[in-house]
Order: C-alpha cells, then sequence, then structure tokens
C-alpha cells in the first residue's frame, strides 16, 4: 500500500453524525467550503459534484459511504481553465473521542498540481467546518480560496 500525499487531522466538538450531516449537505457545505457546494445522493457508485456559481470545478465518484464513519470520493478539478490530472480520492474518517470527533482527511492518488493546491486548500475548509459546527459561524467567505 502507498502512502497518502496528502493527510490532514483535526479535532471538532461536534458528534459523528453532525460531522456527518455537514459533510454531506449541500446547504452547509456552501456556507463553510467559501460558495461552493457538494452535491451526490451518497450512494456508492453515484456521481459527486463540488458547484460553485452553477459551474462544476471538481467531479467524482462516491467510492465509500459508511455513516457516520467514513465517505470516500474521487477528485478530478474540471473548473474552467485547470489542466486536468490524473482523478484522487478523498477520503474523510471519522472517529468519535469523548466529547469530540477525529476528522481525518486524506487526499490522495496527487499530481503536484493537486498536490499543491490542496495542501492550501484542505486547512481553509477544515478550518471554515470546523469553526462552523462549533461556533455556528464559518470562515469569512471573502479569504482566498485555492
Amino acid at each position: 500500500m502507498s502512502k497518502p500525499d496528502y493527510v490532514y487531522v483535526t479535532y471538532i466538538e461536534t458528534t459523528p453524525e453532525k460531522l456527518w450531516d455537514v459533510l454531506t449537505s449541500g446547504d452547509f457545505s456552501e456556507r463553510y467550503w467559501f460558495g461552493y457546494r457538494c452535491a451526490s445522493d451518497w450512494t456508492v457508485g453515484s456521481a459527486f459534484c463540488l458547484v460553485r456559481d452553477g459551474s462544476n470545478a471538481v467531479e467524482g465518484e462516491v467510492l465509500a459511504v459508511d455513516p457516520p464513519k467514513q465517505l470516500a470520493y474521487s477528485w478530478d478539478v474540471v473548473k474552467d481553465g485547470a489542466e486536468r490530472e490524473h482523478t484522487s480520492r478523498v477520503t474523510f474518517d471519522i472517529e468519535p473521542r469523548g466529547r469530540v470527533v477525529k476528522l481525518t482527511v486524506t487526499h490522495d492518488n496527487l499530481g503536484p498540481r493537486t498536490l499543491r493546491n490542496v495542501s492550501g486548500g484542505w486547512p481553509m475548509v477544515i478550518a471554515s467546518l470546523k469553526s462552523f459546527l462549533e461556533t455556528g459561524r464559518a470562515m469569512p467567505a471573502d479569504l482566498p480560496t485555492c
């Protein structure tokens, strides 16, 4: 098994169920993901996309669904002007730890451009997700994104 290309771990004061709901809800994702909406029916084999301003920025396929423990999907950047690389994979592992939840985001099979972009993007998205779950407010939408 190869080593993942990017791993981000954080602890969030929430429940696994609330975290799952926020990860899989388009209405919530628009709030913490700087205007991007996650869209899928969240069944294995279904399409996944990140949509902003009516255009897909990322497309993929749902690879694993185990509520509220694990969610995985493929990731292919398709936004206008983006140089296409090979398809990568994102996995969210959710583990209860007392009153908090350990969230591990693993993004693997990355090309160099995608690795550079997600290395700056995931920390902002996950920080905004954490803020949203703990305070009810996401990070400001006018922050620069990848």
